[in-house]
């Protein structure tokens, strides 16, 4: 997955949940010009405006402290939303039963992307039904993953 070096989710991660919010995940692209650093927070609540803009500042204090990053960058801190990214193994496991668009690094199944009903993870695979065909995704073999949002609800 495309999640962030640890050294960066070592730093940011308790920040966050220092400030009562779930850590979802970490995006960072060390692009030289458009670089970013993407942090998707949660809460029981839900997130607005006001609960990003407060992990923001806090986040930044300790990056212009700590200085992890060199070169520019753009931090974002965001709600996963209802198309929420898929960061771990563990966040699989808490879906199941939802559908997930699963781009690969490598073919499975003759596909490199696979949009799917999570059906249960299992030794490091996820496996994905789609159009009646079961796919067995090693978590390693994925570059991103989304839940797909179900507007029927």
């Amino acid at each position: 997955m495309k999640q962030a070096p640890e050294h960066l989710l070592e730093l940011i991660k308790p920040v966050v949940e220092g400030l009562g919010y779930e850590c979802v995940g970490i995006e960072y692209n060390s692009h030289p010009k458009h670089g970013f650093l993407r942090i998707y927070i949660d809460s029981e609540q839900g997130v607005g405006m006001e609960d990003c803009t407060k992990v923001s500042h806090q986040v930044s204090g300790v990056l212009d402290v700590e200085d992890p990053i060199s070169g520019e960058y753009n931090l974002e801190v965001s709600s996963p939303g209802m198309d929420r990214p898929l960061f771990n193994l563990k966040q699989f496991e808490q879906f199941i039963g939802h559908t997930a668009q699963v781009s690969l690094f490598k073919p499975v199944g003759g596909r490199r992307k696979i949009t799917g009903l999570i059906e249960r993870v299992e030794d490091n695979n996820v496996y994905l039904q789609q159009d009646g065909q079961v796919y067995k995704v090693p978590f390693q073999a994925m570059s991103k993953a989304r839940l797909e949002p179900d507007y029927s609800i």
